[in-house]
């Protein structure tokens, strides 16, 4: 739930770990939260552009079964704000199609801005009705 934290490592990985030709685009992004998952493989498994009915979810990671560990949807933008990225997961409803595996579930929007190169974060906790 630390989005400082996040937004400060999704930032130095992606300003360290990927080549300046490569650099702007989505992919690279995604693959910066990628390499963030391989800590946790034991843990989650992910799943990249769900489709979940009302359009496709960037990442999600499912925790493994028996694990005590949140649902994760994220939302990466480019130039856009974290709200949009959460905005966007709400109004699609994105969290629903994970309701039967997971009763904590957290919203997570990751940003970039293309000028300044600084990276946000937002994160929201849903829990099961």
């Amino acid at each position: 739930m630390d989005e400082q934290a996040v937004a400060t490592a999704v930032e130095y990985v992606h300003n360290h770990k990927v080549a300046p030709n490569f650099y702007n685009n989505e992919q690279a992004l995604r693959s910066v939260v990628r390499m963030a998952y391989l800590t946790a493989i034991d843990d989650y498994q992910d799943i990249q552009e769900l489709p979940t009915g009302k359009g496709y979810a960037d990442i999600v990671y499912l925790p493994r079964p028996l694990s005590s560990y949140p649902a994760l949807v994220i939302e990466l933008k480019w130039n856009e704000s974290t709200d949009t990225a959460i905005d966007q997961i709400k109004e699609r409803d994105y969290p629903e199609i994970l309701k039967p595996f997971s009763d904590n579930i957290l919203l997570v929007g990751i940003s970039y801005d293309l000028d300044s190169k600084k990276h946000y974060c937002k994160i929201e906790q849903v829990t099961k009705e």
